[in-house]
């Protein structure tokens, strides 16, 4: 956070911006703090994120995608959806805007440690796994975990996103690895299946292992019976929504869901946690 005043943001520079996807919709903006003593005060955890802020356009609240090992920048990965995203997607590489954060409580990444993690995403709400991904597979951090299994899934192959990062995660073998499509195309050679039936296929054993799921309502909808039928208890599985955030502090009360703030109290919350508030989200 900014100093005492929550609502400011850090100033940042747009160092590079990446098409992610070719309806060109999805993009990522890796910024730069314009003076170092605000990089090394933005001190952040996998799972939280920031609000992106433009002069005269507005706010808009995004998770991090970049992982902390990742120094020297921040990475967002937006979708061209409204105002305040539209004016982003105009923006070019040397531009300047704001950063504010970081928010939110991130993923519990102790409560991981020594276990086998299984990762399940679709679409673009992958970004924050990305940066879980990223900050595990570090050489500094790979020991502390067990086996980690990433299930990432999109319509159709050009709308996956970090494509060069899935090659890289492909190549190791300390990471096992299943990408799919619900349709395939010419030049896909790779797996052809909803999410849920290949998570049913090739999730690990629920013993010592956690479950983090992001995705679209229906993968959620369609993913949370495989994982009780594969024996994941609501402990085990963790999730992270994106419902209504405004502010970003539990301040302007739009993200509340019974006696929770979405922003303050999560985004990151247990499926046993969101079993205990009403089904807002």
């Amino acid at each position: 956070m900014n100093g005492k005043n929550p609502y400011l943001p850090y100033p940042v520079r747009i160092d590079k911006i990446t098409v992610e996807t070719d309806d060109r919709n999805l993009k990522s903006f890796r910024l730069i703090f314009l003076k170092k003593e605000d990089e090394a005060a933005f001190q952040y955890t996998p799972g939280q994120f920031a609000e992106l802020s433009l002069a005269g356009k507005g706010e808009i609240p995004i998770g991090i995608a970049s992982s902390p090992t990742e120094t020297g920048h921040l990475l967002f990965t937006v979708n061209k959806a409204g105002v305040v995203t539209q004016a982003l997607h105009e923006m070019n590489e040397g531009d300047l805007m704001g950063v504010r954060g970081p928010l939110g409580k991130g993923f519990p990444l102790d409560l991981f440690e020594g276990k086998n993690v299984v990762f399940i995403g679709g679409g673009f709400a992958f970004t924050t796994l990305r940066s879980t991904i990223q900050y595990m597979l570090d050489p500094g951090n790979r020991s502390r975990f067990g086996h980690i299994t990433v299930i990432y899934g999109a319509r159709r192959p050009g709308l996956l996103l970090y494509k060069e990062t899935l090659k890289e995660w492909e190549a190791r073998d300390d990471i096992e690895t299943h990408f799919t499509v619900d349709a395939g195309e010419e030049g896909w050679s790779g797996r052809v299946g909803f999410v849920p039936a290949v998570t049913e296929q090739v999730a690990p054993s629920s013993k010592d292992s956690f479950a983090i799921v992001c995705g679209p309502p229906i993968m959620i909808k369609f993913t949370m019976p495989v994982l009780t039928k594969l024996g994941f208890t609501p402990e085990q599985i963790i999730m992270s929504l994106e419902n209504r955030m405004k502010c970003g502090i539990g301040i302007c009360g739009k993200c509340n869901t019974g006696p929770k703030y979405v922003c303050k109290d999560g985004p990151v919350f247990t499926m046993a946690e969101l079993n205990q508030i009403p089904t807002e989200y």
